[in-house]
């Protein structure tokens, strides 16, 4: 099994980081605080999921590497099997359960079983390796092989441990006497009271009756989420019909104002209309009233001319009549005056001339009176006849006006009916696409020709209160119950840390169990059959670390782990030197790992080199070469130091930079 491919979205301080690994070695570089660490839990929590329990620590793995900014907290890794099945596993760290797709891309997830606790075991499954069992051999880290000299026999005591017992943290010699000691302190009985299993039990009861009344605030909560949900989509619901309403009544007000427009039109048509009315029945009244003027006017003027023209004709006459006589007396007189000669006639001749212009005179001024009269009086008739025919003109102009105001204003009315349609038309369609996306096509058509538009906005109004007035009590319900779900989940936790505990203690007190009536014939087995491999495992791997200088290690019941010299002389393993110890560990857990597993597993070293000189660091590398072959390995260093190594023996290997 190898690793390809590891995407990190956001993870701690890791945020889209891509990583692809090779076959063989692969060097993780990077200075200290670059998020090696972080990449090494991101793989481990990625394949066995991440834990919210602090395990005796101050932070839970998941408030470590939760993302100070944003939601995000996910990646995904690809690998193949020995098979060379490649499969995906994306993991949102916020969920229990990731997602696992093979290469076709199809979601095998629930294909593989789900544990309550440990959610989806497709890992353990596909390698038989579980977390623990990972860590503990396939993983590596700088704690386990930083060594003071005081530590050197304890070491050596685990690696006899392990030889002899396959547990490096086993001896068999006190196994036997300790574990009722530890099964009695560590675990209980029945018939013990105040011990771990006891004291649990009775912790999980009580915290299973907490949670079981707690839980009905959750049931709550997520009705009142519902709710809420509902009621924020009851009300954006209202609020954009309320809305629609709103700008339906201004654009109703916008044609009222035209309507009133045309209305403020239309009544000074009528009133034009009005006025012709009365103007026209005025008309009629000032003739019928001047009936006999009017009609009688023009014959009577026509008279009083002739009549003027009979005077004038008479007056001319006269004239000439006066003249013709004054001539005519002359002309006696002057006959007479010649042939008479009668001084008496001719002052009597005399006199007449002047009694005829007297006469003359009197009756010239008689016509002249009749002349002016009749004049007066057909002046008069003409004034009255005009002054008529003037008002008739006047008011008929006025009509004139008034009808021509009258068809500027149709004119008007016309445009402003077919203007104001047009506008309200359009404004009505915008309305209508704007609110299409948001309100049902038929509820817009319905709400854009409702009547009583007012009355519709002040209910929806209401409404749309009485909701907001639902949501704020539901807010402070659920505020209300927030501490107590606070509450809630730490008794989860609690509980759940409590059941680990408890599983603890069961697998615990059944390895008790177990371990007393197995014990002692799985260590004979392990002398019979391990055992020879180990040793003769850990001869390989001694002779190869130290050049050949040691090349067997035996384990003895009575001294423990023994190395012959080459003399041949058999010394306690604590006599070698720290450094040696320390390899000779750490390639004995690298030996065991094709024991593990079908598998050929990834081998993780955390900065496992640290403190390793040159020397030491070149042989392990060559062992891990030699050894490991079939292996991914990947080294997360600080240092330069194998990369400088491996390039000088020639080694391939892979580097990714942080």
């Amino acid at each position: 099994m190898k690793i390809n491919k590891i995407k990190i979205n956001s993870y701690g301080k890791l945020k889209n980081k891509e990583i692809n690994l090779n076959d063989g070695i692969n060097i993780i570089y990077g200075k200290n605080e670059a998020g090696k660490s972080t990449l090494f839990k991101f793989i481990i929590n990625t394949f066995y999921g991440i834990s919210k329990n602090k395990k005796g620590k101050e932070f839970s793995d998941f408030e470590k590497y939760t993302p100070w900014v944003g939601e995000d907290f996910s990646g995904k890794i690809e690998y193949e099997l020995n098979n060379k099945e490649k499969f995906e596993i994306y993991r949102d760290f916020k969920k229990k359960n990731p997602k696992i797709f093979n290469e076709k891309m199809e979601d095998i997830s629930k294909e593989f079983n789900i544990d309550k606790t440990k959610g989806n075991e497709f890992f353990y499954e596909q390698t038989k390796v579980d977390e623990d069992l990972f860590l503990s051999t396939l993983v590596v880290n700088q704690q386990e092989v930083k060594l003071e000299n005081k530590e050197q026999n304890m070491l050596v005591q685990r690696i006899a441990n392990l030889v002899g017992t396959g547990e490096d943290n086993v001896s068999y010699k006190r196994a036997i006497d300790r574990i009722n000691r530890r099964q009695l302190d560590e675990v209980g009985t029945s018939k013990s009271r105040e011990k771990p299993i006891n004291v649990t039990g009775r912790k999980i009861e009580e915290l299973e009756l907490e949670k079981s009344e707690l839980e009905k605030f959750e049931n709550f909560k997520y009705e009142m989420q519902e709710n809420k949900n509902n009621l924020k989509e009851e009300l954006l619901n209202l609020e954009n019909e309320n809305n629609l309403l709103k700008e339906i009544k201004l654009l109703n007000e916008k044609e009222n104002i035209e309507k009133e427009k045309i209305k403020i039109q239309e009544n000074i048509k009528n009133e034009n209309n009005e006025k012709i009315n009365l103007i026209k029945n005025k008309i009629n009244e000032i003739k019928n009233n001047n009936k006999n003027i009017l009609e009688n006017n023009f014959e009577k003027i026509k008279n009083n001319n002739e009549k003027n023209k009979k005077i004038k004709k008479e007056k001319n006459k006269l004239n000439k009549k006066i003249i013709l006589i004054i001539i005519l007396i002359i002309l006696i007189n002057i006959l007479q005056f010649i042939f008479i000669k009668n001084k008496i006639f001719n002052y009597i001749f005399l006199l007449t001339v002047p009694m005829v212009l007297i006469y003359s005179f009197l009756l010239k001024n008689k016509l002249n009176k009749k002349i002016k009269n009749e004049e007066k009086i057909e002046k008069n008739n003409l004034e009255i006849f005009e002054k008529i025919n003037l008002e008739i003109n006047n008011l008929n102009q006025e009509i004139k006006l008034l009808e021509k105001n009258n068809l500027e204003i149709e004119n008007k009315i016309n445009n402003l009916k077919n203007n104001f349609n047009l506008k309200i038309n359009l404004e009505k369609e915008k309305i209508k696409n704007k609110y299409l996306e948001k309100i049902e096509k038929n509820k817009i058509n319905n709400l854009i020709n409702l009547e009583n538009i007012n009355f519709e906005i002040e209910n929806l109004q209401n409404k749309i209160n009485n909701k907001n007035i639902e949501l704020h009590k539901l807010e402070l319900d659920e505020k209300n119950i927030e501490p107590k779900l606070d509450n809630l989940s730490k008794i989860e936790e609690e509980l759940v840390n409590n059941k680990n505990k408890m599983l603890t203690l069961n697998k615990m007190n059944l390895s008790f169990e177990l371990a007393k009536s197995v014990l002692e014939q799985a260590y004979e087995k392990m002398k019979n059959t391990v055992t020879p491999k180990f040793t003769e495992e850990l001869s390989k791997n001694i002779s190869s670390i130290t050049d050949g200088k040691y090349n067997n290690i035996r384990l003895n019941d009575e001294e423990g782990l023994i190395v012959e010299l080459q003399n041949g002389n058999y010394v306690p393993a604590s006599k070698l030197s720290i450094g040696t110890i320390d390899q000779l560990y750490l390639s004995l857990r690298l030996s065991m790992i094709e024991d593990l597993s079908n598998e050929n597993m990834p081998i993780i070293l955390d900065e496992a080199f640290a403190y390793y000189d040159n020397e030491r660091l070149k042989n392990i590398l060559l062992f891990l070469q030699e050894k490991t072959n079939n292996h991914q390995v990947l080294i997360f260093s600080c240092t330069n130091r194998e990369k400088e190594i491996l390039e000088k023996e020639k080694i391939k290997y892979n580097i990714i930079e942080l």
